[in-house]
């Protein structure tokens, strides 16, 4: 079962969400009302994935993130907000969120973005996906001839790797879709991460993104 921490400061929204995901078979083993807080459950519990509002009072989702990073965690955030402003949802991806929703999603595409960040994928919500494409291309990564080459250079198939990377699916769940071994789908990924000069898997997707690769 996977496990989770929610990190809200309004105790009903809190509840609300531990209330949802328990009926769909997802654990919640930790609450926390900001960011300090939530790093002294993280470190108590490891959940599998950290559910994180962006606005809270001291402090907040972004310092939070920003906190995480420096200490090296590798616990995947799932922003989880009211908000889809495309400077929060760009500042939250570059600090490290692995997936950003808001809260009208539905308990299925909930529990499916927990799921998927649990086993490794990334999940951005469709809804706020143009939006993020026009920010994207205003800001400039590296050379036009980079960029060019960086797309000439992803294969066929590693586009097809990198279309399903978008929409969150996991390592194993690209193996099932698209009929591979899944030490093929982890070399494949690899590849795409080198080709794009990415760190990780978000920041693949955000750059395929911006050189309008899954446009």
């Amino acid at each position: 079962m996977t496990r989770v921490v929610i990190v809200d400061d309004q105790t009903l929204v809190r509840h609300g969400i531990r209330a949802l995901l328990e009926i769909a078979d997802v654990e919640v083993v930790g609450e926390a009302d900001d960011g300090k807080e939530a790093l002294a459950v993280v470190a108590d519990v490891a959940p599998d994935v950290i559910l994180l509002d962006l606005r809270m009072p001291r402090y907040d989702g972004l310092w939070t993130l920003d906190r995480l990073r420096e200490q090296g965690s590798d616990v995947p955030v799932l922003v989880l907000t009211t908000f889809d402003d495309d400077t929060l949802v760009l500042d939250a991806l570059r600090a490290g969120a692995r997936g950003y929703l808001l809260k009208d999603v539905t308990v299925e595409q909930l529990t499916r973005a927990v799921h998927a960040l649990a086993g490794g994928g990334t999940l951005v919500a469709p809804s706020i996906t143009d939006r993020m494409l026009r920010a994207l291309r205003s800001v400039p990564v590296g050379g036009a001839e980079a960029d060019t080459l960086a797309v000439q250079q992803l294969t066929d198939r590693e586009l097809e790797v990198l279309r399903l990377m978008a929409e969150g699916y996991t390592n194993r769940e690209i193996s099932g879709a698209l009929c591979l071994v899944e030490g093929t789908v982890k070399n494949h990924v690899s590849t795409i991460l080198l080709k794009l000069a990415a760190r990780d898997r978000t920041n693949a997707v955000l750059r395929a993104l911006r050189l309008g690769v899954l446009g």
